[in-house]
């Protein structure tokens, strides 16, 4: 919930600390998933969950990353995250995709997580093209977040969704 209070309470987000990926996670996404099918697909109620990669695969991943990129921090402060969403069509389980977000602090996993489902909900609208998602959120979240999670599209479609709702 913290993320959606920062997000509410600060709706421009400042660049500091670790908040975007490493150049290593460019964004991947899953050439199956195109405009023309988004109505079949990921705007289908259950497709992320459903496109999701079970915790038996991602935990042992998880602590992969972590014994690498954060030896020795607790686990849950951060989110094995999909750069560009599965919602969004990003690739599952493709490293291009996968990274150790923050949980915490400003501009947090609960923060791309708004983003995430206000573009989810602009695509599934036919609002934006699924590619402009992809790609706004694949360069830069925080600056796709300061352009399309506006407190009027937070309000509009963020509380029909879980505040701690995964990508």
């Amino acid at each position: 919930m913290a993320g959606l209070s920062t997000a509410l309470r600060r709706p421009i987000l400042p660049l500091q600390g670790e908040i975007l990926p490493p150049r290593t996670v460019p964004g991947a996404v899953d050439p199956a998933i195109t405009q023309a099918d988004i109505d079949t697909t990921i705007c289908r109620p259950g497709y992320a969950a459903s496109a999701r990669p079970p915790y038996a695969i991602t935990d042992p991943l998880k602590r992969r990353l972590m014994g690498v990129h954060h030896p020795g921090e607790a686990m849950a402060d951060y989110e094995l995250d999909h750069l560009i969403p599965i919602s969004l069509g990003g690739a599952p389980l493709d490293p291009r995709d996968l990274w150790l977000q923050p949980r915490r602090g400003q501009a947090n996993a609960g923060d791309k997580n708004v983003l995430a489902y206000v573009l989810w909900r602009l695509v599934c609208e036919h609002r934006v093209p699924l590619a402009t998602a992809q790609r706004a959120i694949a360069r830069d979240w925080t600056e796709a977040y300061r352009r399309y999670a506006t407190p009027n599209n937070v309000a509009r479609y963020h509380f029909r969704h879980g505040a701690d709702a995964r990508d």
